[in-house]
């Protein structure tokens, strides 16, 4: 069904989108983080930690300016700069740095993140104020129940300005007692209007989270990692699923995601296995750019 040609390494990338008619590729879930806070991230990564659970050697151990710049080689047009507060009291100095980031960095969103806690409301807001497109939470790092209530208002306040949110709210690579698809779907019974991205296709409860992608119209997923031999060896995904994942990506429903940089692998892993799931060059033109360009108003 498909006739793009999965690119062995990234310097083929450019090549894999081209054939396909593409401007280029947007990516909804990259990481740019403050330097002392990667290199922690980093550190993390490097240890195994307990949130980690497996060796996994950081790819693009670069700096801010030769990631952007790979990214370019790459063809991704569009980006994001994910950052994820992990306690109380950092959130807020994050977001002027990704927002800052954003703002000198051409094809970067302007991205935020929250925490539950009492400043959560308004810091969102400024972030809103100041031109966030795209919020990032880590419910497995940070700890917390997506349904806390220090974050309600924050919640209604995102669904109401429809900016989306990129939710890592699955088990993977480790679960903890808030993440798996219960806790989202309490989320969104009390916001069902709210606008998600959910991680990792919700590896490993698949099933689960094509459901809610399936039930509720503003929730959305994105590829990051999925189809790659690296994440294939925890969580394959479901080959009887495929039709599905097809159905909701023509439906808009599915988006590119890489995790660059903190991947153990080449950028080019992650397109080769979207093509090699043959599910259509139709597919893979709605997945690697059009659905993030009609979420983000990238066309225009």
């Amino acid at each position: 069904m498909s006739g793009a040609e999965p690119p062995p390494a990234d310097a083929e990338v450019p090549a894999f989108w081209r054939s396909l008619g593409l401007p280029g590729l947007a990516d909804v879930h990259v990481h740019f983080l403050p330097p002392r806070l990667l290199r922690r991230v980093w550190a993390y990564f490097d240890a195994a930690g307990p949130l980690v659970g497996t060796e996994w050697p950081i790819r693009y151990r670069w700096s801010d300016a030769e990631r952007v710049a790979h990214l370019r080689r790459l063809g991704v047009r569009a980006f994001s700069a994910l950052a994820y507060a992990h306690r109380p009291g950092m959130a807020a100095e994050l977001n002027r740095w990704t927002l800052d980031f954003a703002a000198t960095t051409p094809g970067c969103l302007p991205s935020a993140t929250f925490f539950p806690e009492p400043a959560a409301e308004r810091y969102v807001a400024d972030a809103l104020d100041a031109g966030a497109r795209v919020f990032k939470v880590h419910v497995q790092v940070g700890g917390f129940a997506p349904t806390d209530p220090a974050l309600d208002r924050v919640w209604g306040t995102l669904a109401d300005a429809g900016v989306p949110v990129v939710t890592h709210v699955g088990h993977a690579p480790v679960g903890t007692p808030h993440t798996g698809p219960e806790p989202f779907a309490a989320l969104l019974a009390r916001h069902p209007t709210l606008s998600a991205v959910v991680a990792h296709l919700g590896a490993p409860d698949y099933r689960a989270f094509l459901d809610l992608a399936e039930s509720h119209p503003r929730v959305r997923l994105d590829t990051t990692m999925a189809f790659t031999p690296f994440f294939d060896r925890f969580v394959p995904f479901p080959a009887a699923e495929r039709p599905r994942l097809r159905a909701l990506g023509l439906a808009g429903k599915v988006l590119l995601g890489s995790d660059f940089p903190n991947i153990p692998y080449p950028y080019a892993d992650q397109l080769t296995g979207l093509a090699r799931l043959d599910l259509g060059d139709d597919w893979l033109r709605a997945v690697c750019w059009q659905n993030a360009a009609d979420l983000f108003d990238l066309d225009g």
